[in-house]
């Protein structure tokens, strides 16, 4: 995994228990937070194609929670869901992440947003609460389903600039 690009996110596993992401986007920083924050953003860009996106819960301050779910199109629900910890507008958020489907695996999500030249590069540093957490995270597909994801936040920031 150490390295892995696809498309422009880059994965590398930095210890046992830790993954960073990294991926540019090019629109300005308060945008991107906004495609992060706001729900009718994040249901038309979170998870691959298929799915679709329901943002059941989304208060974006610390303590706040949040909770999306997923359907394919046979009806098959996922859902997921956290707690914001710290809320740094527009530069860094953290929040807990869990699947529903893994209880008690809980991963904590620190992203920062930093702007150049009116490009934002996100860095999120996902630390799981064990090493089979992690293990669990990785075999599910999480670096397929973030590229994709990355890809559809992309064409929408496009059409907010």
């Amino acid at each position: 995994m150490a390295g892995n690009t696809s498309s422009t996110l880059t994965v590398e596993r930095i210890s046992d228990l830790q993954v960073r992401m990294t991926r540019t986007f090019d629109a300005p920083r308060h945008l991107v937070w906004e495609a992060f924050t706001k729900p009718e953003h994040v249901s038309r860009w979170w998870g691959p194609r298929y799915l679709t996106t329901v943002v059941e819960a989304l208060d974006v301050r610390p303590g706040g929670s949040w909770r999306f779910i997923q359907r394919e199109p046979d009806g098959t629900q996922y859902a997921f869901y956290g707690v914001f910890r710290e809320v740094v507008p527009p530069t860094r958020l953290v929040q807990t992440f869990e699947f529903e489907g893994a209880p008690g695996q809980v991963m904590v999500d620190d992203m920062t947003l930093e702007e150049h030249d009116g490009k934002t590069t996100i860095t999120i540093i996902s630390t799981a609460s064990s090493v089979e957490g992690l293990e669990g995270m990785i075999a599910s597909g999480m670096e397929a389903g973030a590229a994709e994801s990355y890809d559809r936040l992309a064409e929408l920031l496009a059409t907010m600039v």
